[in-house]
């Protein structure tokens, strides 16, 4: 599908690539990983043909369709369903060449196009549009909507719609979860684990790695290194990898000292200088392995504020909204020091709001959501708060030296420069004005005056937009070891699953409890929301009829219905129990399979927790234990999402069975 050959690239005077090679297999599904800045986004500029490079080349089959997602886009009066479906180029160049044989009247041409049309599937390409917007949190009536009416993120929303949308063999994603809440998420894990073209995707968040790749490319020193498998055997490979390099490193250390005595020792002896002059010529030549040493840039912790009240905050008898539209009813909670909580919901049900009703007014510069009820403030509360609206509220003209010296103009100058570089920003790089700084850095520089501020309640709204993996990692482990309250929405499920003992679910106007985590939160969207990524086909009359018999339930039925409607409701029952029987076969089977995996990857993990299994003589059975791991972790997923879309489609002819 795509093979890159010898290839060199450089930006600004920084070489990203240097002679490196890749193939990449038709239906691979691969991430692309690495620190912020080595080239990931360049080298998608590259398969688009928007750089070339220094040396080298890119081949792809002939008639190759690719499909990106674009990172800007125009405020325009265009619907949001005609830009998505800007997206299949096809259709809207078949329906110009439409319009334009009707308008010279040419019967041959448009009876000619409409076939093409209908072999495009034009008849449902706005129902498709319109089920990639549901799929991505957007509501039934934002189809309509000009695209100037939404805000930027829900714009990226756009453009990934419109990417998804386009026909392609080859995809590139460039951070595609980064305004998408848990449930879009979620939806978009499983429209492209179905996706049949190649995937090449840029991400941070882990767990959608672990879900949607098959092999990860790690941008290394200039480096393209493939890995099989999803991010998780990618780090237990890199792991090993990186042990048998810092062996290789210590005994070539070894060695190079072993040479360098000899040529000490006998460089000024006439007998022995030519022997020397050889060792001398065996270092030159030696390729020098790098030392096997990665540090993490960041390293901070949330100081907790001296003193600290109990209960921290409480709402009784709460009611939240805008205006007068109330969002959630009856809102009854209290946070207790320690309290963790993650908020689950899907997206519109109130997340956001229930956070700005804990703010309270005056904290974010935004008046409360809390229309009435009581809202009890301990003595001592101090909130920090993280939204993505935030960032605009920093002194862009600021830099982040200065941002935190206004909070504390007693601080030290080295206590200010020493917070600060656990945020990575190290000498002039504090001083520098945040104008110019990226979506990631201001993120770091507002986190950064929460933590200075030391709160003892933290309220974060998606906290790793824009994040890169190190510093998600560095801030997974700053609120694991906060000894205050949390409170988050995040689409990190990773995060979610290492900081929150809890979660609340906001939903049909409430906020309750949950009872489960994160993998139960996913069956319930999913018994919620039908899958919609599959695109309608039409039916025959016949068809329909038969559809619309089977469908009623004995609830639909009259109580006074006739003999001949019985007997036709029986016959549409019968015909559903058939259509359901090998559908709860599957099911079974899918089930058996899931503990037959699991048994297979608990077995693996005990292999792999030996520690002699990472000798240098153990190379080759490691590396087999670590691609049947990531062979077996693979076929799970596929079998689980597949046990999914089969349990919804039980219970609902269940549902029908039973009314």
């Amino acid at each position: 599908m795509l093979t890159i050959t010898d290839l060199s690239l450089q930006r600004g005077g920084d070489w990203l690539l240097d002679a490196v090679n890749l193939t990449v297999q038709p239906g691979q599904r691969m991430a692309i990983v690495g620190a912020n800045g080595a080239g990931k986004s360049s080298l998608f500029q590259l398969l688009l043909g928007q750089l070339s490079p220094e040396q080298g080349s890119v081949s792809l089959p002939g008639g190759c369709r690719i499909a990106h997602m674009a990172q800007e886009i125009k405020a325009t009066e265009q619907s949001a369903r005609d830009f998505v479906l800007d997206g299949d180029t096809d259709l809207r160049r078949l329906e110009q060449e439409l319009a334009q044989a009707e308008a010279r009247g040419d019967d041959n041409a448009i009876a000619h196009i409409h076939g093409e049309l209908d072999v495009h599937e034009a008849w449902s390409a706005a129902r498709r549009a319109e089920s990639l917007l549901r799929g991505l949190g957007f509501q039934d009536g934002d189809a309509d909507r000009p695209v100037s009416a939404f805000s930027g993120g829900w714009r990226i929303r756009l453009n990934l719609a419109q990417a998804l949308m386009r026909p392609s063999d080859l995809l590139l994603l460039d951070e595609p979860t980064n305004h998408l809440d848990l449930d879009a998420c979620l939806w978009l894990e499983n429209w492209l684990r179905r996706y049949e073209g190649t995937l090449l995707f840029i991400s941070h968040d882990r767990d959608f790695m672990d879900r949607v790749a098959t092999h990860v490319v790690h941008f290394d020193r200039c480096k393209l290194d493939l890995y099989t498998g999803n991010y998780s055997a990618f780090e237990v490979q890199r792991s090993e990898r990186l042990a048998q390099q810092q062996a290789g490193f210590e005994r070539q250390q070894a060695r190079i000292a072993e040479i360098q005595r000899f040529i000490d020792r006998f460089k000024a002896k006439a007998t022995k200088a030519r022997q020397a002059q050889s060792r001398v010529k065996s270092l030159e030549r030696m390729e020098k392995i790098a030392p096997a040493h990665i540090d993490s840039p960041f390293s901070f912790e949330f100081p907790v504020a001296d003193k600290v009240s109990n209960p921290l905050l409480s709402i009784r008898h709460g009611q939240a909204g805008h205006g007068e539209q109330v969002i959630l009813d009856n809102i009854n909670l209290t946070l207790l020091p320690g309290s963790r909580i993650g908020l689950l919901g899907p997206n519109g049900a109130g997340k956001s709001t229930l956070m700005d009703a804990l703010l309270g007014d005056g904290e974010s510069g935004a008046a409360s959501t809390l229309i009435s009820g009581e809202r009890v403030c301990g003595e001592h509360l101090a909130i920090g708060y993280f939204a993505q609206h935030q960032l605009e509220s920093l002194d862009l003209d600021a830099s982040p030296f200065l941002h935190l010296q206004r909070l504390s103009p007693a601080a030290s100058e080295q206590s200010i420069r020493n917070f600060l570089g656990g945020f990575d920003f190290r000498g002039d790089d504090a001083l520098d004005r945040i104008r110019s700084f990226s979506g990631g850095e201001k993120a770091r520089v507002a986190l950064a005056v929460i933590a200075w501020q030391r709160p003892n309640l933290l309220l974060l709204d998606e906290p790793t937009n824009h994040l890169d993996l190190e510093m998600r990692q560095a801030l997974t482990m700053a609120l694991q070891n906060f000894e205050g309250a949390i409170v988050v929405v995040s689409h990190d499920r990773h995060l979610l699953r290492n900081t929150v003992d809890e979660f609340w679910l906001v939903n049909d106007g409430s906020v309750t409890e949950y009872q489960g985590d994160l993998e139960d939160y996913e069956r319930w969207l999913a018994d919620r929301r039908k899958d919609e990524t599959e695109a309608p086909r039409r039916q025959t009359a016949d068809a329909r009829s038969t559809t619309d018999s089977a469908s009623k339930s004995p609830a639909d039925t009259s109580v006074g219905e006739s003999a001949d409607d019985r007997k036709a409701r029986k016959r549409a029952e019968a015909a559903l129990r058939k259509k359901l029987s090998p559908y709860r076969k599957r099911q079974a089977l899918l089930e058996k399979q899931m503990e037959s995996l699991n048994e297979t990857l608990s077995s693996l993990e005990s292999e792999l927790s030996v520690p002699e299994l990472y000798e240098d003589g153990e190379k080759d059975r490691l590396k087999e234990l670590l691609s049947k791991q990531s062979s077996a972790n693979a076929e799970l997923e596929d079998v689980e999402a597949e046990w999914l879309e089969v349990s919804e489609a039980v219970e609902v002819m269940e549902e029908e069975l039973t009314g």
